[in-house]
């Protein structure tokens, strides 16, 4: 996430050095969600029938290798073409950690160790806002060298991920269920999952989740910016909402595995979201902006893992089709992904003010609310 987050924290720095528009650093700033939509679900489908621990160790260095490549891009084109292929490896990680995770744990367990894994995932986005931008960057020379040496190491990182993978042979477990690659077993799959009706709630979820996740973190430096906070304060602002991402994600599945209310618990975080979101608004730059923050990524953590965490419980889905689930729900969701940063950035160029996209963010946390409050009404007719 340290990757994928570093073109938004350096995104008002990049707007003036390479003369962006409103909406073609929007379209940067949704590209990655973008590769999701016609990836997610054959991406799922290859991590159940491979496994995830070869496909996340070469995905790692795809996006290593892209983010490389996206330190010499000189203009709108070469910096969108390389930030698709950082989505292109993403996309790995994604489904191939929750696959590992449905592998090595029960259906009804799989809430804190989904937290575990996306805990480090925030630490990475808080790192690059708080730290990378304000500290690793002007250190190493500018957002082009920080970008450089981030993809060195994780070319690193994958490498030794892929040779572990291999070691452990992790991946002839987790696909002992599947049929491999038969044209019909595949087709048998996707019919399953694609017809399940609660996992098309949580499609709807998963959409409003991203939409406005991605929305928030690929726009809020510039939005405090423009408020006129110093961009040193505004990345360290956006980490603020990391951080109480983190706390949500680490709080709200705990909770509602142990008492049985993963549900009911999508219900209040999307109310939660909404409040926040209402509150970034009108909360200029000063404590009430901050409490907003705070309360956004609170709501937001708490979303997060259990979207991941409710397929492999879901009847028909377990832990053989949860690579699948989970992208089907990301392969939709993402179009949501793409749509907030971009919306953001259109509706500015149009109005001349960020109030409009940020107004959406705010209604998506209504619709997580209402999709959860139908999901657990569903539960209860059962």
């Amino acid at each position: 996430m340290f990757v994928w987050f570093s073109l938004p924290a350096y995104l008002p720095t990049i707007i003036e050095e390479v003369g962006l528009s409103s909406t073609q650093a929007g379209i940067l700033a949704g590209a990655i969600p973008a590769t999701y939509i016609p990836l997610a679900l054959a991406t799922g489908l290859f991590v159940d029938r491979v496994g995830p621990g070869r496909v996340v160790g070469v995905g790692v260095v795809i996006y290593g290798l892209a983010q490389i490549g996206r330190s010499l891009a000189p203009d709108f084109l070469s910096l969108l073409a390389t930030t698709l292929l950082i989505g292109v490896g993403a996309t790995t990680i994604t489904f191939g950690l929750p696959k590992l995770v449905s592998v090595l744990f029960p259906a009804d367990e799989t809430g804190r160790p989904s937290a575990i894994y996306l805990v480090g995932a925030s630490a990475g986005s808080a790192l690059v806002f708080a730290i990378g931008r304000p500290i690793l960057g002007p250190a190493l020379g500018g957002w082009r060298a920080l970008f450089f040496w981030s993809g060195v190491v994780s070319v690193g990182y994958g490498v030794g991920w892929l040779l572990i993978a291999l070691a452990s042979r992790i991946d002839a477990t987790a696909v002992a269920d599947n049929d491999e690659f038969s044209v019909t077993g595949m087709l048998s799959d996707l019919r399953l999952v694609l017809s399940h009706r609660d996992l098309q709630l949580v499609v709807v979820i998963g959409t409003m989740y991203l939409f406005l996740n991605h929305g928030v973190q690929g726009w809020l430096p510039t939005v405090l910016e423009s408020r006129g906070l110093a961009a040193g304060l505004a990345g360290q602002a956006t980490s603020l909402f990391v951080l109480a991402y983190v706390g949500g994600v680490l709080v709200v599945p705990e909770l509602a595995d142990r008492f049985g209310i993963r549900r009911l618990a999508l219900v209040g975080c999307g109310s939660v979201t909404f409040l926040g979101g209402t509150g970034l608004l009108v909360g200029g730059t000063g404590l009430l902006m901050a409490l907003a923050i705070v309360v956004t990524g609170l709501g937001t953590g708490g979303i997060s893992p259990l979207v991941r965490a409710i397929p492999p419980a879901l009847e028909g889905i377990g832990a053989r089709l949860t690579g699948t689930a989970v992208g089907f729900i990301f392969a939709v969701g993402e179009i949501g992904g793409f749509l907030g940063p971009m919306l953001i950035g259109v509706l500015h160029d149009v109005t001349g003010s960020f109030l409009p996209g940020f107004a959406l963010l705010a209604a998506s946390g209504l619709v997580v609310a209402v999709s959860g409050a139908l999901l657990r009404r569903r539960e209860s007719a059962v």
